[in-house]
């Protein structure tokens, strides 16, 4: 009986669905522990995996092929990476914020971008081309309808009448999300959303399926709960609060996660996660 279900965020490509969630499931059971929450079994939890959807097909190089800034496509793909970069600067001073970012062409605009990024928390040991290809994930799931729809179904294949609650993180959340408005027949189940971009006018936002109307996004009719958390010096969740854009019922909370403020382990152990699952849990 699988009562959360999990939804993970990008890069997670060379993974599988067991190493993820031998990854999430000590931190997951010490937040809600932490909540004073019920006891959780392996059995309770499952991870709706969809990494290898974005596993690159086999070619002569070895791992991630090599990209660099003049292979960062117009449109999402830069503009995701700037926003990044702005968030990164306002949050950690040891990034270089883009002061002079409009005058600059193109490819010097982005390899900027790439070099401060290089310094903040989130990305710190990445190379340029997995940072970009961080960033291709996102525009290749709004961008791409088959890879979308491939994406969507992983989870909401995990999803089953036991089903309670549904973690996500990162790009999850918009996955997430979008099953949950796609399967109304779906009942009283509560939503905890961890470092979420949803509320990335724009970017993310406004690309979402179903569309925003006048401003708002449409509630997802199967989640009775929805909570919202996020750590202040997140570069993805850009947009803390999710209450203003999908109405009142969201509960936002803020968190504080150390040096590593997209992580989603802290987001787990924290004590408002944990609260807010052991809630969801019938």
């Amino acid at each position: 009986m699988t009562r959360l279900v999990l939804a993970h965020g990008i890069a997670q490509q060379y993974k599988g669905a067991d190493s993820l969630l031998a990854d999430w499931f000590p931190a997951l059971t010490d937040g809600v522990t932490l909540a004073a929450g019920p006891r959780l079994r392996r059995s309770d939890v499952s991870m709706a995996f969809y990494g290898d959807l974005f596993r690159p097909a086999g070619h002569r190089g070895l791992g991630i092929p090599e990209l660099d800034a003049s292979d960062v496509e117009d449109g999402l793909e830069r503009e995701l990476l700037l926003a990044w970069w702005e968030a990164a600067a306002r949050a950690e001073s040891q990034v270089t914020g883009p002061d002079r970012a409009v005058r600059l062409r193109t490819p010097d605009l982005v390899q900027r971008a790439l070099d401060a990024l290089s310094h903040c928390s989130f990305f710190a040991g990445l190379s340029e081309r997995l940072v970009i290809h961080s960033a291709r994930q996102v525009r290749r799931y709004f961008t791409e309808p088959e890879l979308r729809a491939a994406v969507r179904d992983r989870l909401a294949q995990a999803l089953t009448a036991d089903t309670e609650v549904v973690v996500a993180h990162s790009l999850g959340t918009v996955v997430a999300y979008e099953v949950l408005c796609a399967h109304p027949e779906l009942r009283d189940l509560s939503l905890v959303t961890l470092g979420s971009p949803l509320g990335v006018r724009s970017l993310v936002f406004d690309r979402l399926v179903p569309a925003p109307g006048a401003g708002h996004g449409r509630w997802p009719a199967p989640v009775k709960r929805w909570s919202n958390i996020a750590d202040r010096g997140d570069a993805v969740a850009l947009a803390k609060e999710l209450a203003p854009l999908f109405g009142s019922r969201v509960q936002d909370a803020l968190v504080h996660n150390g040096a590593k403020a997209h992580d989603v382990r802290p987001y787990l152990t924290a004590r408002e996660t944990g609260r807010a699952i052991a809630d969801g849990l019938r």
